[in-house]
């Protein structure tokens, strides 16, 4: 047939005679939301990871944020984010860091299953893991320590700020003495200056809890920092630092760790990491006037 005698007559009778395979059939089921639980980057010559080891939202954030701060101010902060105020999603974030020599996980989760579902996803195994450093010593951090199993990294030693393990240690806290009180002649104390590993400093961070510390990673010129829970959200923690969080046991000083270390990655252009930002948990803080940003890393880690 010459395309000189095509007509629309032509047209219809052709496209009526195709299969019906190419109608859609909406046979997919429903799959629901899903997320990477282990986002791995280069920092000079180490490996960094990160390990979603639980999430779960909350009702009512302005219960647990910006407790000093009327409900209209704190609507409108959430708004202007375009975030709900009824519910907030809570992530839970230990990171893993290979030097090469040493495989050194920094906090634990909630319980065994998460920290070790996280580390398999990413390519690892508990037994794997030759330090674990905690810190501070809240249940979200310490809780993927041991279970019904018995102790889950077989072959760690640990590292605990003096500070914070003297604090729980006197304070007859059940979650201390029944996951780190029973590690106590495999853990080693240190101070805020003194290093976990090579290329691995305690940093003071008091506030959260009497010993918080934060970790500052280097290796070949490029640093990172692990920043635990010096702000425990993007919003109504790091970009409203003086807010008073309910989680914080110092509500003054650790609204001044939150400045001093904001102040610090604004001024070193240095990325962290948050255990309790969104996942993967990576940014950098930007200084907006008088106050803060954060920015979560796109792909400026992986260059």
């Amino acid at each position: 047939m010459s395309t000189s005698h095509i007509t629309r007559r032509t047209l219809l009778g052709a496209a009526a005679a195709l299969p019906l395979a190419h109608a859609a059939k909406a046979a997919a089921p429903m799959m629901g939301a899903s997320a990477a639980i282990h986002r791995r980057v280069a920092l000079g010559g180490f490996e960094v990871t990160t390990l979603l080891s639980g999430s779960m939202p909350r009702d009512d954030p302005h219960s647990i944020f910006g407790l000093d701060v009327d409900a209209e101010t704190f609507s409108q902060v959430a708004n202007d984010a375009l975030l709900p105020t009824d519910k907030a999603q809570f992530f839970f974030t230990p990171t893993l860091v290979n030097t090469g020599k040493e495989l050194v996980l920094f906090d634990t989760g909630l319980n065994p299953e998460g920290i070790t579902a996280a580390l398999e996803a990413a390519g690892y195994t508990a037994d794997q893991v030759d330090i674990v450093v905690l810190t501070h010593m809240h249940g979200d951090h310490i809780g993927g320590l041991s279970g019904d199993n018995g102790t889950t990294f077989a072959n760690a030693r640990y590292i605990a700020g003096a500070v914070e393990y003297d604090h729980w240690a006197a304070a007859g806290n059940d979650g201390f003495d029944s996951k780190v009180r029973p590690l106590a002649e495999q853990t080693t104390m240190i101070a805020p200056g003194e290093d976990a590993a090579s290329g691995i400093t305690a940093v003071e961070a008091f506030g959260h809890t009497p010993g918080h510390m934060a970790y500052r990673i280097e290796s070949e010129g490029k640093s990172l920092l692990i920043a635990a829970d010096f702000a425990n959200h993007p919003v109504f923690s790091l970009e409203q630092p003086d807010w008073e969080v309910k989680f914080d046991m110092d509500k003054p000083a650790a609204a001044a760790t939150r400045r001093k270390l904001l102040d610090m990655l604004v001024a070193e252009r240095m990325p962290f990491i948050g255990y309790h930002m969104p996942f993967p948990a990576m940014g950098f803080v930007e200084a907006r006037g008088d106050g803060y940003g954060y920015v979560p890393e796109s792909y400026q880690l992986r260059l």
